[in-house]
Order: C-alpha cells, then sequence, then structure tokens
C-alpha cells in the first residue's frame, strides 16, 4: 500500500496522522516534584538524589554538596551529574548554584517478573521453534545483563563474566540468572528444551539489585556507565534492563532516561521490560521503558501450543502511552509468560518459591525456574538482537528497533498501546532488510475539538516510507479495512479519552474509573468465545510477587 493510501485510511478511521511535531519541552523547574515530596516527608532525615548540571560538576559543586553535610555516592560520566546523600533541610541549597539542571529523587528500582498461578495450562518452553536450526547463536556478542547478579549454573557459559555491582555480584535473588538463561542459557543441563534464544551469546552480568530484587536508579546509571566504558574490550552491544521505577517526571528529566538515552547513542541496544502493571489500565509504562528511543517490550500469554489465535496480552503487561509524554509504547511484545530458565540455587527465589521450581526432563534435580513478567519477554528480545548483531554487526541501534517492530507479527488482537508493532519474528527480523537513522517512538495526541488520536508519522522520524506508521502497526491490514475495529470506536468519537482525564493528570487510570462499569468489554465482541471471560483466567493468571516488589511496579 502507499504511504498517501495509508494516509488517507488512517484519516478515514477517525485518526490524524502528524508529519513532525517537536519534542515536549522538558517539565522545568530545578527541583522535580517528586524530589519535593520527599523533602517534605523526610525532614529530618538524610535523602538521597540525582542532581544533574548544564556543564559536568567540578570542586565547587562536589563542595557544594558535602559542605552542607552531604556525600557523594556516583560522579557520572553518561549524563553530567552525579548520585550524593544530603540532609533533607539542607537539600534546598542545592538550587543556589546557576549550573543546577535539575534536582531529582533517587528512585527505587525493582524487577519486571511475577508469581505463576498453578491454575494455568503448562509452562512453555524457553526455546523458540526453529531456533536449533538457524546458523545464528549470539557468538562473539556480549550482553549486559543489569539486574541482581548472576550465580553458577549448569547452562551458564564459562565465558559469562561478574562485571560490576556490590561487594559480592553473586545472584542472591534470584533474577539475574533467570533474565541471563532466557538471553543465552547453552540448554546443557536439560539437554536442549530449555536453553536460551542466543547461547553462544557471552553474558557480561552488573549486580544493581540487591537480594530482595531492590535497587537504587543511580547505581543502573552507574552500570550503564561501565557498560558504555567497557563494551569496546567485552564487544558488549546490548544491554538488557529488566527492572525499573513508575514515570514520576518528564523523559527529558528522567535522569535515568538521560542515562539508557546515551548508551543507545554510544552504539548500545537497550533493551527494557514494559512493566507488571498492566491491571490499572493505560499509561502504566515503567521508566527507563518511557524513553522513546530504547526498545520497549510487553508480554504475551501463550498457551503452549500452535494457535496463535488464542494468544493474549498478559494482564500484569504495563500498557502506553507513556505518561506525561504520551509515547506509544510498547514497541513489540514476545512470549513473557511461565517461560522456563535457569534457577540460582540458594537464592531467595529458590529458597522461599519452590512451586516455582521446574525439573528438567529425565533428571531428579530442580535446576529451572519458571517466571512470568516483561522481565522475561525483554530478556527474549535481548536474545533475538544478538542473534541480528552476529549476522550483521554493523547494525545500529536504531536500525536495530525498525527492523524489529516493522518484521514483528502483526496479530489480530491488536491495540498499539498494549501491543506495539505485534509480536516478535525472530526469522522475519532476520531478513529484514532497511536502515533507519532514527526510530524513536511515537507521540499520540488527542484532538479536543474531535476527539480524534493523532500519531507522529515515523516514515518522516525514521527516514524512508518502509517505516511508515501503517507498516509498523498493522504492515497495512489493520488500518486498511478497519476489519479489528470495524465500527470506529476506540479511534473516532474520542469516548475513550472523552474526558481527557489521561491527558492532563492521570487521574483516570488512578481509580479505574473508565474500567469500573466493564462498559467497553461489555458486549464480548473482542473476546466473543467468552473464553477469557467464562474461566476467569484473565485476572487469575498471574499475581503480583509478596516480596515487596509491588509497591515498585505500581503506578
Amino acid at each position: 500500500m502507499k504511504q498517501r493510501n495509508i494516509q488517507q485510511t488512517l484519516s478515514i478511521l477517525g485518526i490524524v496522522v502528524l508529519l513532525s511535531v517537536s519534542s515536549a519541552a522538558s517539565a522545568g523547574g530545578r527541583m522535580s516534584e517528586r524530589a519535593k515530596e520527599v523533602l517534605a516527608n523526610r525532614p529530618l532525615n538524610m535523602v538521597e538524589l540525582i542532581v544533574t548540571y548544564h556543564q559536568a560538576p567540578g570542586p565547587n559543586e562536589r563542595a557544594n554538596v558535602t559542605n552542607n553535610g552531604g556525600q557523594i555516592r556516583h560522579e557520572f560520566n553518561l549524563i553530567k551529574g552525579h548520585a550524593i546523600t544530603v540532609p533533607a533541610q539542607a537539600a534546598k541549597a542545592l538550587e543556589n548554584n546557576p549550573n543546577v539542571a535539575r534536582v531529582s529523587n533517587d528512585e527505587p528500582v525493582g524487577v519486571m517478573a511475577t508469581r505463576p498461578a498453578e491454575s494455568l495450562p503448562s509452562p512453555i518452553l524457553t526455546a523458540f521453534p526453529g531456533l536449533d536450526q538457524s546458523p545464528y547463536t549470539g557468538a562473539g556478542i556480549s550482553v549486559a545483563v543489569i539486574d541482581s547478579g548472576m550465580r553458577s549454573h549448569p547452562d551458564k557459559k564459562p565465558s559469562a563474566k561478574e562485571a560490576f555491582g556490590y561487594s559480592k555480584t553473586d545472584d542472591k535473588y534470584g533474577h539475574g540468572n533467570h533474565v541471563a538463561g532466557i538471553i543465552a542459557g547453552t540448554g546443557d543441563h536439560s539437554e536442549g528444551p530449555y536453553r536460551g534464544v542466543a547461547p553462544n551469546a557471552d553474558i557480561i552480568a552488573l549486580r544493581v539489585l540487591d537480594d530482595y530484587g531492590q535497587g537504587l536508579t543511580s547505581d543502573v546509571i552507574a552500570a550503564l556507565d561501565w557498560v558504555v566504558a567497557n563494551r569496546a574490550e567485552h564487544n558488549i552491544r546490548i544491554a538488557n534492563l529488566s527492572l525499573g521505577h513508575p514515570v514520576v517526571e518528564a523523559a527529558a528529566d528522567d535522569p535515568l532516561v538521560q542515562a539508557v538515552e546515551a548508551a543507545w547513542n554510544a552504539g548500545v541496544v537497550i533493551v527494557c521490560s514494559a512493566g507488571n502493571g498492566g491491571r490499572d489500565g493505560y499509561g502504566t509504562i515503567t521508566s527507563p521503558g518511557n524513553s522513546s528511543r530504547v526498545i520497549t517490550v510487553g508480554s504475551v500469554t501463550h498457551w503452549g501450543d500452535a494457535d496463535a489465535m488464542n494468544d493474549m496480552v498478559s494482564t500484569y503487561s504495563s500498557r502506553g502511552p507513556t505518561r506525561i509524554d504520551r509515547f506509544v509504547k510498547p514497541d513489540l511484545v514476545t512470549p513473557g509468560n511461565r517461560m522456563i530458565s535457569l534457577k540460582a540455587k540458594d537464592s531467595y527465589l529458590d529458597k522461599n518459591h519452590d512451586e516455582r521450581e521446574i525439573v528438567a526432563p529425565g533428571k531428579s534435580t530442580a535446576e529451572y525456574l519458571q517466571l512470568s513478567g516483561t522481565s522475561m519477554s525483554a530478556a527474549v528480545v535481548s536474545g533475538a538482537v544478538a542473534l541480528m548483531l552476529e549476522q550483521d554487526p554493523t547494525l545500529t541501534p536504531d536500525t536495530v528497533k525498525a527492523r524489529l517492530m516493522r518484521s514483528a507479527r502483526k496479530v489480530d488482537f491488536a491495540d498499539v498501546f498494549a501491543t506495539g508493532a505485534g509480536m516478535l519474528n525472530i526469522d522475519a527480523a532476520l531478513n529484514e532488510s532497511g536502515y533507519a537513522s532514527n526510530a524513536s517512538s511515537p507521540r499520540v495526541f488527542r484532538d479536543d475539538a474531535t476527539g480524534r488520536l493523532g500519531f507522529e508519522n515515523t516514515n518522516v522520524l525514521w527516514g524512508g516510507d518502509e517505516w511508515a506508521l501503517g507498516y509498523l502497526w498493522s504492515d497495512g491490514y489493520l488500518w486498511s479495512d478497519g476489519y479489528l475495529w470495524s465500527d470506529a470506536y476506540l479511534w473516532s468519537d474520542g469516548y475513550l479519552w472523552s474526558d481527557g482525564y489521561l491527558w492532563s493528570d492521570g487521574y483516570l487510570w488512578s481509580d479505574g474509573y473508565l474500567w469500573s462499569d466493564g462498559y467497553l468489554w461489555s458486549d464480548g465482541y473482542l473476546w466473543s468465545d467468552g473464553y477469557l471471560w467464562s474461566d476467569g483466567y484473565l485476572w487469575s493468571d498471574e499475581s503480583l510477587t509478596s516480596d515487596a516488589t509491588a509497591a515498585l511496579v505500581d503506578d
């Protein structure tokens, strides 16, 4: 379909395609609202902050911290700033320096994994069908797994390195092992079934999360600093971040987003989990997945069979658009439900959740664990990127993202704020061509006069008609005949967004008002066979973990 016809079709369905728009202005103000809130709530405590500057901080900026009773915990290279601990009462003095650009709270980060319920079908295998026949295995490509560390395992490659983090990078929580195994587990112990996507890729483990799967934004930024500084020595081409925190400020002001985008610009493909807040509705993507530059991955529940028609977006998988900036996220989805991967022996998850343990066929001991979440989905995509870069090491991060999105399988249950460009298709991605100069995710707008939604046009953003919006999201199918949304309900009369709450302060998604009467889904049209609604799977297939991570991912 020609680009002109795609634009006409989008207009008919009530979507305004915007050829180009400028980025939203920074939220402004030196002290973020979140930092002000923390200072107000802890007036007599020491607080953790991240301070960024117009020019790199020097002796005067460091003295301004120490002279006010504070200490510097990290000096950053990717962003012009540092992480500090300072008395709350002295924090306002930081703003007296005109070189200060922003004072942000050092947000707590957590993993994006959930606990599987027992009523679901059998777990799926980590390995994707046909990958064992692929000539590509990720050989020569290193993936930085910024997570809870790594522990020895029969499927761990000898070349895996624990390179950065706490005094011991050993994975005492168990999440890092699981993520690393999805990316590059050898499958030796299971004799194949539980191998990773890119079994010959090298894993570089950077521990930023503690024994309970929690950490601070500043540690993640410091890990990214290490990745970029050492990327040439270890050929680190990918960084996997299966972690995050709720969006509390505009992407341009968020120090974690600034860091991942700097690493992206340095040539490192950044793959992020979308977040596990999908039950709270739209606008639940977490940081740093709210960056328009990086690859943000949502989760699909796959039922372990060959029928793609019964796949569904996992209920926990966070939906876009992103808060404040309204970028369309996630960028794509892939199975992340009940994924089997490496167990970290004697870790927190091993000791406290033996119901998750998996014994490989023909074996007597449980060396594997099943976890669900967008953490797992991001790891699958990181493995796929390793295959792409082994095939063609010259690919840039933007071209990798563009090819993944264009080649993704367009799904019949499409909702671009839940599925992005569709389901990861590794074979198609390896056969994709074309080069993108910039693969920023488009921003969505609402026309208050008409109620229609408008999207930035990716053929202009990305530098070529082959990257046009209609091709990325539907290959022309969804938007050309309007089959899925034949009455144009969501896209034309603006009912879903009619009160404007989502676009102003996020109120719509905080109290669940939109979904409370079930009106949108009442006729069962999208799920006409009644499957999801009759057996209760939709609301019982997952529950947030009980190990204190819920508060970290719930926006």
